[in-house]
Order: C-alpha cells, then structure tokens, then sequence
C-alpha cells in the first residue's frame, strides 16, 4: 500500500520523489520570498511612520517655541516703556 499513495498515483510514479522535492523546494523558496518582502514592507512602513511622527512633532514643538519666543517680545515691548 505504502507504494501506491496519492502522489506517486498522480505524478506517474517513476519520477514521483525527484520531482516531489522540486516542486517542494520551489514553494519553500516562493514562501521565504514572500515573507521577506512583507517583513521589509513592514520594516520600512514602520521607519517612514516614525520618522513622519518626529517631523511633525518637531514643526509643533517649533511652532510652540515661536508663539512663547513671541509672547515675551510683546510683553518686552509693552513693559519697556513703563
């Protein structure tokens, strides 16, 4: 029975195991692939988010340093002249 499986019944017995390990290797190699170029997808999905997060957080720190840098100036020039 152990010589009549389904795939040796379906890939014409003589060449079943060679090509078997062929087609096996190959989707292995196809998985790996696959894989890789989610993770890398991932990876740099990530960096980008966070570089873009520390862009934006360094325009708001800007922004507020200005407005306090501004408020002084005011306060400078209206106490001044007392």
């Amino acid at each position: 029975l152990s010589c009549c499986t389904a795939p040796s019944v379906l890939s014409g017995g003589g060449t079943g195991p060679a090509g078997d390990e062929r087609s096996l290797y190959i989707v292995r190699l196809v998985q790996i692939a696959v894989m890789c170029v989610l993770a890398l997808t991932v990876v740099f999905g990530i960096f980008f988010l966070g570089c873009n997060l520390l862009i934006k957080s360094e325009g708001m720190i800007n922004f507020l340093v200005k407005d306090r840098r501004a408020s002084k100036e005011v306060e400078a020039v209206v106490v001044g002249p007392y």
